[in-house]
């Protein structure tokens, strides 16, 4: 592969790459740093530069680094997520850290409801939810039906509020 061929690549594949990984791993900045090491190796393999087969090596390469780096963080993961902090508040600041503790409480909540869903109905959600997309615009982008779309959606939203609901 050439340099203006990798050029081309990588400004063509990039952002759909990284948002792959992240709708994976939901954390944007690991995202960005798994996309940069699945260029790396495709640029230190000396691929040939070929439309559909680079693309579909470069989504493969950063599948399996992510792979890798949620073994390696699982149990980090585990303890991050049990972690909880107390808060000595004096009474004057009492009603606005509540307020601030309780939207915090239910933010973290939401983001462990939506990481414990199986990784199909998490990646289906958040397109639907952060980037605004159509069912049939999900399902073009990860070549399925729109029918398997709409499925995952609805044990989606029914596995968060058993979640959700579990907490309360």
């Amino acid at each position: 592969m050439t340099r203006e061929e990798f050029k081309i690549c990588f400004d063509r594949w990039f952002d759909e790459v990284r948002n792959y990984i992240t709708y994976r791993c939901c954390d944007e900045e690991l995202a960005t740093d798994i996309a940069q090491e699945a260029f790396m190796k495709v640029w230190e393999k000396g691929v040939a530069f070929q439309q559909n087969q680079t693309k579909g090596l470069l989504y493969k390469i950063a599948n399996e680094l992510w792979i890798s780096q949620y073994r390696k963080s699982k149990s980090e993961k585990k303890y991050k997520l049990s972690f909880s902090l107390k808060v000595n508040v004096s009474a004057s600041q009492r009603n606005d850290t509540e307020d601030q503790m309780y939207y915090e409480e239910l933010k973290t909540k939401y983001e462990q409801a939506v990481s414990q869903l199986p990784e199909k109905q998490r990646v289906v959600f958040l397109l639907s939810r952060m980037e605004n997309l159509t069912y049939k615009e999900i399902a073009q982008r990860l070549e399925v039906s729109a029918k398997a779309v709409e499925k995952r959606m609805n044990l989606a939203l029914k596995d968060l509020r058993k979640i959700l609901n579990h907490d309360r």
